[in-house]
């Protein structure tokens, strides 16, 4: 089989954290390799960038161990600043990913183009959204999958 490269969104929000945990347990395979992206907000002074690539990361980091459960997955760290959908879309590109894995949630920048998952036509790659159930207990993840189609019909 030929190994993935998966970029998960990684937000401060549960759905992110339900986005990876499905991914992990139902998608990605053994030697894949794992882009854990966090965008963070533009910043003007220097220590106000520094501060927020900082929790960017350590947020990203704790993320990680939820790819713990992937053997010889290979996982790396991304962040960068920016406009979300944006930077995700040039994230993706310059990633070369093959799929591309997001949490949905209220504010999920796949609702924010004019018509909703309109901004991901042109990734180039499958996108996953991933709903978490409000109905989740005891730890476990129970949400629902959404295979957002990238393709434009002629």
């Amino acid at each position: 089989m030929e190994r993935q490269r998966v970029v998960v969104v990684v937000e401060d929000a549960p759905a992110s954290r339900a986005a990876l945990q499905w991914a992990v347990r139902n998608f990605i395979r053994a030697g894949d390799s794992i882009a854990l992206l966090h965008v963070c907000a533009p910043a003007r002074s220097k220590r106000r960038r520094r501060r927020l690539r900082l929790r960017g990361f350590q947020l990203a980091l704790a993320f990680r161990d939820l790819c713990d459960g992937v053997a010889e997955a290979m996982v790396e760290i991304v962040v960068r600043e920016g406009e979300l959908a944006a930077t995700v879309a040039a994230a993706v590109g310059q990633l070369r990913a093959s799929t591309l894995v997001v949490g949905l949630h209220d504010k999920s920048f796949l609702y924010g183009s004019p018509g909703p998952y309109e901004g991901v036509s042109g990734l180039g790659c499958r996108v996953l959204a991933v709903r978490q159930h409000a109905t989740a207990r005891h730890g476990a993840v129970e949400a629902e999958l959404t295979q957002v189609e990238t393709i434009r019909l002629q």
